[in-house]
């Protein structure tokens, strides 16, 4: 197993408040393909924002993360259970999750081991579903600005699994039978502020920041600014999401 390299630790404040929300109709379609509503684990958890919406249709919720500093930072829900581990060692019991989540977190992980986890802790019939989202889109102009800044400017500075979410998870291996979760997408109406908070929670504009004399985020902001210059103006935000689910085998479904 690699050892854990934490991108996110410093920036988990602003990663708790510019990640974007998951639609609640999403979720309640994960959970409708679980076996029974008992046990939901949450790997990769960050700052739980998966974890509570899944509590909402769960009776117990694990959410891990190899991340303390991420952890700090979580929402409190009384159904959800926060532990500080690597996705790889859960913690759970044998055959005792109906849902494994991976949300915007599975090209991190050591697939092999992890894999070997949740078979191990996966019920018969339970689901494995993992989903991501690449960069959001606004209109042509500031679609332009954010590809440059995430292609150009910092395209030496991402770390390597990250071209998985840019090829939407096709090249990852996946250990179960596919099962249908439909087409989603993530829908906001945000400032310039909001999505310049967002785009600064890029793990690789904190390598470049570490790189660098100057603050590369200035180039996003200025850039941004030209295309979008009224301050308070709210303009609609998509993310699309990718979404891989499969079944494990045994159980009634």
């Amino acid at each position: 197993m690699t050892g854990f390299r934490d991108h996110f630790a410093p920036q988990a404040p602003d990663y708790a408040a510019f990640r974007p929300t998951y639609p609640p109709q999403f979720i309640a379609r994960l959970a409708a393909l679980a076996p029974a509503r008992e046990l939901a684990w949450d790997a990769g958890t960050g700052n739980g924002q998966a974890a509570v919406m899944l509590a909402a249709h769960f009776a117990r919720v694990h959410a891990t993360d190899a991340s303390a500093r991420q952890l700090e930072h979580t929402a409190r829900h009384p159904r959800v259970a926060y532990a500080v581990a690597p996705a790889e060692r859960s913690g759970l019991g044998d055959a005792s999750v109906d849902l494994v989540a991976v949300a915007q977190a599975l090209h991190w992980f050591t697939l092999d081991f992890f894999y070997a986890e949740v078979e191990r802790v996966l019920r018969p019939g339970g689901v494995l579903a993992a989903w991501s989202y690449g960069l959001p889109t606004v209109d042509p102009e500031v679609d332009r600005v954010v590809a440059w800044f995430h292609g150009e400017r910092l395209g030496r500075y991402w770390p390597p699994e990250r071209r998985h979410v840019e090829t939407r998870y096709a090249e990852l291996p996946f250990p179960y039978p596919g099962v249908e979760a439909g087409e989603w997408a993530i829908d906001a109406e945000l400032t310039r502020a909001q999505l310049a908070g967002y785009i600064g929670t890029w793990s690789a504009l904190r390598a470049a920041r570490e790189a660098e004399t100057g603050d590369p985020f200035d180039d996003f902001t200025g850039a941004l600014r030209a295309v979008w210059p009224a301050q308070g103006e709210r303009r609609a935000v998509r993310w699309p999401l990718v979404v891989r689910a499969g079944r494990k085998e045994g159980g009634s479904r």
